[in-house]
């Protein structure tokens, strides 16, 4: 017997027949909709979670989550997939880590380099102790999220200029 039970009304079971019907969602939601179907015991049909598993394709796991949530939460919960929440302990380069990075970027390379790779200042930031360690992807969004640009203020790689006309007539 399951802890979680799923009974969905007509309308919820219509709109995920709809949905499958039609399949145009993500690949995920509509293995949430077959599951939650598959799952329904108010018609009559009670499967069990290994039958469920086997006409699926799915693992146990999520198939039991699937139900816990709607049980628990709601359909859209249950069928939408939930973003991960923020972890800014993680960031490492931020603060005056950024700024020195920055620096170090807009400064002169390395005696015999003829400009800075993700690899020298991350490198760079390891050697002055800013960090202990530090990947270059995470140098490469660092840098990326700042607008600074040593010949221009705006971001891009050039500014948009005004063309000229070529009608010959007078500007005005």
């Amino acid at each position: 017997m399951d802890k979680y039970r799923v009974t969905l009304t007509a309308e919820e079971r219509a709109d995920l027949e709809q949905m499958i019907s039609c399949g145009k969602a993500a690949a995920r939601k509509l293995a949430h909709a077959r599951i939650l179907l598959l799952a329904d015991d108010s018609l009559g049909e009670q499967r069990s979670l290994e039958q469920i598993v086997a006409a699926l394709g799915t693992s146990p796991r999520t198939v039991s989550r699937v139900r816990q949530q709607l049980v628990t939460e709601g359909l859209d919960i249950a069928l939408c997939r939930r973003r991960q929440p923020p972890r800014p302990d993680k960031i490492k380069i931020k603060g005056d880590i950024e700024q020195r990075l920055v620096e170090l970027a807009c400064s002169d390379p390395p005696k015999g380099r003829c400009h800075w790779t993700l690899q020298l200042l991350a490198d760079q930031l390891v050697a002055l102790g800013l960090v202990d360690r530090v990947g270059l992807e995470t140098v490469r969004l660092a840098l990326k999220k700042t607008t600074s640009s040593p010949g221009s203020s705006a971001p891009g790689a050039s500014r948009p200029r005004q063309t000229p006309s070529s009608s010959g007539a007078w500007k005005t």
